[in-house]
């Protein structure tokens, strides 16, 4: 303890033993009532003027401790991942995106799962190559009808399609466009399965055609947030019609990253060439 100290704490011993008459003990009485009110009222005023807690700070705090949270689980509970969850949703409440959805399935084939598509009513399913190559037990999963177990009925990995034929009959089925027409960044919607979730409704747009290294044909361009398990995503128009399907994405030095579909032409093309 200081001087200073010391010297307050002999004041205070002093002023405790002093010897007061009955009016000065009055006084004091008076003077020390007067200073608990004091302070009680400054105390009451200062409650008053002390700002609430903020609400921008609780929030803050909440989407910090949410973050964190996300931080350590799997790269399917990303930021993103609840962006398009959020989307989904609100795409999945318009009537005509309901109905869309009951035709794309789940397709899978052995540690693959991807998307596709039934075209007709007869389970004819539109799908990458790459999702089933060389597979040989594939199923599909339709969001009503269910399981059902499909065989590929052709293919043409030089364009990224296969074509699948599920066993039943009555399925809801997808109109494709007659060819692939748009104008630039037309509005689109696709459905899919990427990550870990299934029948995700999003939305996008149609920059225009993409010329690859490794393609005879240029491919659709999208301006869309496309990720793994997309693939085999049909890409609707605003007519309801399938203008292409989503196979890959690339990092373009334009445009960033992007979303790439096989425009449906190249599958008339390909089909009529069978025939």
């Amino acid at each position: 303890m200081n001087d200073r100290e010391d010297d307050k704490h002999d004041i205070i011993d002093e002023d405790l033993y002093e010897e007061i008459d009955d009016e000065e003990l009055y006084e004091l009485v008076q003077e020390e009532r007067q200073k608990a009110y004091e302070r009680e009222r400054l105390k009451k005023e200062e409650l008053k003027s002390r700002r609430p807690f903020p609400k921008w700070i609780f929030w803050l705090i909440a989407i910090m401790m949410v973050t964190n949270i996300v931080a350590v689980l799997p790269n399917t509970f990303s930021i993103p991942a609840v962006d398009f969850l959020m989307t989904s949703a609100k795409l999945s409440s318009d009537e005509q995106v309901k109905e869309y959805k009951q035709s794309v399935v789940v397709v899978e084939a052995g540690q693959s799962k991807g998307t596709g598509f039934a075209i007709k009513e007869d389970g004819t399913i539109l799908t990458n190559h790459h999702v089933i190559e060389d597979e040989k037990r594939i199923s599909v999963a339709f969001p009503e009808q269910g399981l059902f177990q499909a065989e590929v009925v052709e293919q043409y990995p030089e364009v990224d399609l296969a074509v699948l034929k599920a066993d039943g009959e009555d399925f809801p089925h997808l109109n494709l466009a007659d060819e692939t027409v748009f104008e630039e960044n037309d509005h689109v919607y696709f459905i899919g399965n990427p990550l870990r979730f299934t029948g995700i409704a999003n939305q996008g747009s149609v920059i225009g055609y993409k010329n690859l290294s490794d393609w005879n044909q240029p491919v659709l361009m999208l301006d869309a947030p496309i990720y793994k398990g997309n693939s085999g995503s049909p890409v609707i128009n605003e007519s309801g019609e399938v203008i292409a399907v989503v196979f890959a994405t690339l990092h373009d030095d334009v445009e960033g990253r992007v979303g790439l579909a096989v425009p449906i032409d190249y599958y008339y093309e390909k089909s009529a060439a069978k025939d």
